[in-house]
């Protein structure tokens, strides 16, 4: 009796490029076993019922800003910034139970499958009770995470984070922050305690569920803190996260504070290497590009958010050609697809330098690729893998074995010839969600359809009421 599945697809999205009749073997771990192309349908294969592309990871979520978005887009001063943005979103992070993070995660993260996410990054930041009292279960809002991922059937990768102080010149936190303390000693703990909590036969139904480590930023964090989870990390062959110079105020402070910009600064310290993720670098020179390059660390950017806030742009040319790996985000969740994601990562480049084609790689030494679109699907692809902690993703054996069924009927591709599906899907708006969506094996979606999406849908309206109650 075999326990290996065949899936027969007209074409997929193998090696950077499309590939026709292609049949992919999925083993009893939920990896791909066997990928061929050219290959006739087998008489035992499932037919897909159109072209195949691997999902993509979202590489830096906060799943509870969920129930924030399009409720800040408004100014009733003389100017609005990240930081009264902030101050507005704390509302929501206090307002927080497990049991409503787990209905607004399952919502979002059905959503997220919806945008072609398989996996999803959770920065998270939520520890305790509103105050800062312990809750008896000290990963009862970790598990609401778990348990949404669950819900929805999509993979996670839980980062929690290192955050106990307000700013470079404030060693505590402010009383709207007190829920999110995590010291060194906590985050390693949490991390290791979720990785054998769900290891528990039965707990994620299924789901993939792995875990990182993460530092909030180096405002929030100190620098002792910062070497000290680094220390109890040894040997540890997870993801790292950080939020690094996102916005100039706070360049400026780490400057003031520590004489170095962020990246520059944990750069110095020879901390960086290839399980470090810097999220968003929006504002970076040349040396600290190069820098970044050479340590092997990659970067997440989350263009949606960055946008929606205010951020600016990141020298996106120079972190291509340095080659560093590229991975992006939905981050404040104000945008779920990363079709939208890469679109913007481009048209923000295009508004910048007044060019177009701006990510292509016509010249690139190794592999060089005309293709805007293919360029950025590429680098999203392998670097929200190895963000997420996966040495290989996509349709390649050892792989999880996770696609995305594009809709043959889907307007934006109708006449269009094959080579020229990635750039339309990503460039040609808007587009039906996929028709299908598997993760590790498993359908999560299939027809547009999700089994579980009218109730998650009622669950989150009800987790949402209260919260904006007197909005």
């Amino acid at each position: 009796m075999t326990t290996t599945r065949r899936l027969w697809a007209p074409a997929a999205w193998i090696n950077g490029g499309w590939q026709r009749s292609v049949v992919l073997e999925i083993d009893a771990q939920g990896h791909w076993s066997g990928i061929a192309a050219g290959v006739p349908a087998p008489e035992d294969a499932e037919r897909l019922a159109g072209p195949v592309l691997p999902g993509l990871v979202d590489a830096h979520s906060h799943a509870f800003q969920r129930a924030f978005a399009g409720l800040a887009e408004r100014r009733d001063g003389a100017d609005d910034d990240f930081w009264s943005w902030r101050d507005r979103m704390y509302k929501v992070a206090n307002a927080v139970t497990p049991e409503s993070l787990r209905s607004i995660a399952a919502h979002l993260y059905v959503e997220l499958l919806r945008g072609g996410y398989t996996q999803v990054c959770e920065f998270h930041y939520l520890q305790h009770q509103a105050g800062g009292a312990p809750y008896a279960d000290p990963l009862a809002l970790s598990m609401a995470l778990a348990d949404g991922a669950a819900d929805a059937g999509i993979g996670l990768t839980l980062l929690p984070v290192l955050y106990e102080r307000a700013g470079f010149g404030t060693p505590t936190l402010r009383p709207d922050q007190r829920r999110f303390h995590a010291g060194a000693q906590d985050v390693w703990r949490l991390s290791q305690d979720f990785t054998a909590r769900v290891a528990a036969a039965g707990r994620a139904g299924g789901v993939p569920l792995n875990a990182g480590l993460a530092i909030h930023s180096l405002r929030a964090a100190a620098a002792g803190s910062i070497a000290q989870l680094r220390e109890l990390a040894h040997g540890f062959d997870g993801p790292i996260h950080v939020h690094v110079s996102e916005q100039r105020a706070e360049l400026r402070d780490c400057v003031a504070a520590t004489g170095q910009t962020p990246v520059a600064w944990l750069a110095a310290q020879g901390w960086l290497d290839a399980r470090w993720q810097l999220v968003h670098a929006t504002h970076v020179d040349a040396g600290e590009i190069a820098a970044t390059a050479a340590s092997g660390a990659g970067v997440v950017i989350c263009p949606g958010t960055e946008g929606n806030l205010g951020d600016g742009f990141t020298d996106l040319p120079a972190w291509l050609a340095a080659g560093v790996d590229l991975a992006i985000g939905s981050d404040s969740n104000v945008t779920r697809s990363w079709r939208e994601e890469l679109r913007w990562m481009e048209y923000g480049q295009r508004l910048r330098l007044e060019r177009r084609n701006v990510c292509a790689q016509p010249g690139h030494p190794t592999h060089p690729q005309p293709d805007t679109a293919a360029s950025l699907f590429e680098r999203a692809r392998a670097g929200g893998g190895r963000a997420a902690g996966h040495a290989r993703w996509g349709l390649e054996a050892g792989a999880r074995a996770d696609l995305l069924v594009i809709d043959p009927d889907d307007a934006s591709l109708l006449g269009l010839p094959a080579a020229r599906w990635l750039d339309a899907l990503v460039f040609s708006s808007p587009g039906r969600p996929w028709r299908d969506v598997m993760v590790a094996g498993r359908w999560a979606l299939r027809g547009h359809h999700h089994a579980q999406a009218e109730r998650i849908s009622a669950a989150f309206a009800r987790a949402m009421a209260p919260l904006w109650a007197d909005a």
